[in-house]
């Protein structure tokens, strides 16, 4: 005869903390009830979230957008800075839908790791509702995995979705983009979200002290500045004149983004000196030997948003984006593409 044995087993001996996921819970409630706005139908907790489109929009298309922060995460756990990758999470997005021409109305995260440390999620989702009110959406829901075995101990994964609505009417397509159409640079803030593969690479070449004086700053410091969120004067922008074109300077630097908003027939010619490059990109190519085309190519070089206007509307975009606090600079034009040459260029 034979005998078998068996054993009671529990989610717990999974190795998934639910006492954690339900603290978790409670604690990012103070800050995701920060970040309601007019829409909202409930709150954190429920099965899906709802969200009334306001009345406003006569015709109102939706629009939306998700993003990660990539291997910045890589950076953030090295140093054990878990603060201000929320806050990139939500402007990969925000700023995305916010090119054409949406308000974004809600953000949905995504945290995932094998073992959930709830004062890292905490710091992490508290970056999350901060980037949501900057970027005047509601954080109003998300999700957070625990997988046991699937993440190294204390390494996580993000991802965001955003929703915007635009007037349909309103929607920017690029279409009306013609030569002789000034391209305004806004300032980024850094290197934001992309090209941290690179960053990281040249950093384990060039082995600096990240907590080292970097014009005035620690170097880490610089590297993790969160991306910078341009959603309220834009939005103001919008109310005041006609944008005909705007790109969020991400994967694919000046030279590949910029192209997403023109017809076949147009380039866009930047003026390399008509802006100044932060001190961060000199670094970066310095320490690395990247030549100035994969420069452009990979980094935003100091240009986070660039918005398209009327030759005649560029003064008053730039002195509304000036008031407003930002730092905005005329950095190139449109004209006629000369045969089969790339659609944006950087002399």
């Amino acid at each position: 005869m034979s005998s078998t044995s068996s054993v009671s087993l529990s989610y717990r001996d999974a190795g998934v903390d639910i006492d954690a996921g339900d603290a978790l819970v409670e604690a990012i409630k103070p800050f995701a009830k920060r970040t309601m706005r007019e829409g909202v139908m409930g709150g954190i907790g429920g099965f899906g979230a709802l969200f009334e489109v306001s009345k406003k929009y006569k015709e109102p298309v939706l629009v939306s957008g998700t993003d990660g922060v990539g291997t910045k995460l890589k950076l953030a756990f090295h140093l054990n800075r878990h603060d201000t990758v929320g806050i990139d999470l939500v402007a990969m997005s925000a700023n995305d839908i916010l090119v054409q021409g949406a308000e974004p109305l809600f953000f949905l995260d995504y945290f995932a790791c094998g073992k959930l440390d709830v004062p890292t999620a905490t710091d992490v989702i508290k970056g999350i509702a901060q980037g949501c009110e900057l970027a005047g959406c509601a954080l109003i829901g998300g999700e957070t995995a625990e997988m046991p075995s699937m993440y190294p101990d204390g390494e996580y994964d993000l991802a965001g979705f955003a929703v915007g609505a635009v007037e349909k009417s309103k929607i920017i397509d690029g279409g009306k983009i013609v030569p002789g159409d000034v391209v305004l640079g806004l300032a980024s803030s850094g290197a934001h979200s992309n090209g941290y593969s690179l960053v990281r690479k040249i950093i384990s070449v060039a082995k600096p002290d990240l907590d080292a004086d970097f014009h005035g700053r620690k170097l880490a410091d610089v590297l993790m500045e969160p991306t910078h969120i341009y959603v309220k004067p834009l939005l103001a922008l919008m109310d005041a004149l006609e944008i005909k074109g705007m790109v969020h300077i991400t994967g694919g630097g000046l030279v590949e983004n910029v192209p997403r908003v023109l017809q076949k027939h147009l380039t866009a010619v930047l003026h390399r000196d008509a802006w100044t490059m932060p001190p961060l990109f000199g670094w970066l190519q310095q320490h690395g030997g990247v030549a100035d085309a994969e420069m452009h190519r990979v980094f935003n070089c100091g240009i986070g948003m660039a918005v398209i206007v009327s030759k005649g509307n560029a003064d008053a975009a730039m002195a509304q984006l000036k008031a407003a606090g930002e730092t905005v600079t005329r950095i190139g034009e449109i004209r006629e593409r000369q045969g089969d040459e790339a659609q944006t260029i950087v002399i």
